[in-house]
């Protein structure tokens, strides 16, 4: 039989999964072109010509041997140093390749993280609406997730609640920006807040806290909004990244973490991250795609892409009478069901063959994820569907 734990994990599934099968479904009955699934942050945007170069590169100029074989848990040094100077000149931070610990993509590196951080009944503070897998990787090592409710309608953090969900217990704070699944970026007087209200928590209780920046959408910033970099703002921060969206590179799992320097505990942190990474079974980072990310550090996506589909997207919505937030970044648009019944307005979605994602996974009940990360074709076709759905709402 399987575990009481996974047996719950199962159960509480992700709902982005689940709707991404029963597309798959409906695409076998319909047609995939007569279904509108906007269910999966899954970049439909190729690669950038520098990644193709790069792998080839290194299958023809490289030891086949030194590219294949195992290396140091972290991953190859000189990948680690080549991701800590870009991170240096773009955000004019002090790294050094033991800052870096290259990993299976950014949920590698948050589980690494958390293995490496949690002692049971240790709190991580999160702030809805959150990316709904961190409850899992949180109870997976023992932890308890502790909920900061969302903040609508700009949906930035409400900072006094915030203050009030720190305590003696709390171990490390995860945010996400640019969110999943708002699509609103972090400012400077945000990151300021919560640096500010951490350092306080610290000072109460004695104890060292930390920031787990999740950050696989920053390079995806449009509409005048700037990314700021949050291990500028405070000491205590692991930042993790992944070259899923950057380069549409989500299938081939590569991420890194970048211990700020300053960070607590840094030698034993670091150590720790290594060695949780061979304990989790990921043993390092897959060699080929290291030494080719590496090389792709400069290259990025068409960013227009997305904000042309979100731009389409916000049109149908404005037609159809459905409230939505403003997107800054990432590839979701955040739209409030009509009686505030998420669970229903996804159902009703699907009768339409609209695939979309309700927001109570996320922690934000009322509300449902639209991900763009389409063809533009998708977006226009779906258009009558939409409306469709609109009308059934009286709009």
């Amino acid at each position: 039989m399987i575990s009481e734990k996974m047996r719950n994990m199962v159960k509480n599934s992700s709902a982005i999964r689940a709707m991404f099968e029963e597309g798959k479904k409906l695409a076998a009955v319909y047609g995939a072109e007569n279904v509108y699934d906007f269910s999966l942050g899954n970049p439909n945007l190729p690669a950038p010509k520098e990644v193709a170069e790069a792998l080839v590169s290194e299958v023809e100029n490289c030891d086949a041997l030194t590219l294949h074989g195992y290396m140091s848990n972290a991953g190859f040094e000189d990948v680690r140093q080549a991701v800590a100077d870009s991170l240096n000149a773009r955000f004019g931070m002090n790294y050094d390749s033991s800052c870096i610990v290259m990993s299976v993509g950014a949920a590698g590196g948050l589980n690494v993280f958390l293995k490496a951080v949690l002692d049971m009944g240790d709190e991580v503070v999160v702030i809805a609406p959150f990316f709904g897998e961190y409850a899992n990787y949180v109870s997976n090592y023992d932890g308890k997730l502790v909920v900061v409710p969302p903040n609508p309608p700009t949906f930035q953090p409400d900072i006094t609640a915030f203050r009030k969900a720190l305590t003696s217990k709390t171990k490390a704070v995860i945010i996400n920006t640019p969110n999943n699944p708002t699509g609103v970026v972090y400012g400077k007087e945000t990151l300021t807040a919560l640096a500010d209200a951490m350092r306080d928590a610290q000072k109460e209780y004695g104890t060292s806290i930390y920031l787990l920046s999740d950050e696989p959408y920053r390079e995806l910033v449009y509409g005048g909004a700037k990314q700021e970099y949050p291990a500028k703002y405070y000491e205590n921060t692991v930042s993790g990244y992944s070259f899923s969206k950057s380069l549409s590179l989500a299938g081939e799992r590569i991420g890194y973490l970048a211990v700020n320097p300053e960070c607590a505990d840094f030698d034993d942190l670091v150590g720790a991250l290594g060695v949780a990474t061979r304990v989790l079974g990921f043993v390092n980072a897959p060699s080929l795609i290291q030494r080719a990310a590496a090389k792709c550090l400069d290259a990025s996506v068409d960013v227009s892409y997305y904000e042309k589909n979100g731009a389409a997207l916000k049109a149908i919505m404005d037609k159809c009478g459905f409230e939505y937030v403003e997107p800054e970044g990432a590839f979701y648009l955040f739209v409030k069901a009509p009686d505030g019944d998420d669970i229903r307005f996804s159902a009703e979605a699907k009768k339409q063959r609209l695939l979309i994602v309700p927001a109570t996974g996320f922690g934000c009940k009322g509300w449902v994820r639209i991900a763009y990360c389409v063809s533009p074709e998708t977006i226009a076709r779906s258009e009558q569907s939409f409306i469709k759905l609109s009308q059934t709402y009286g709009k």
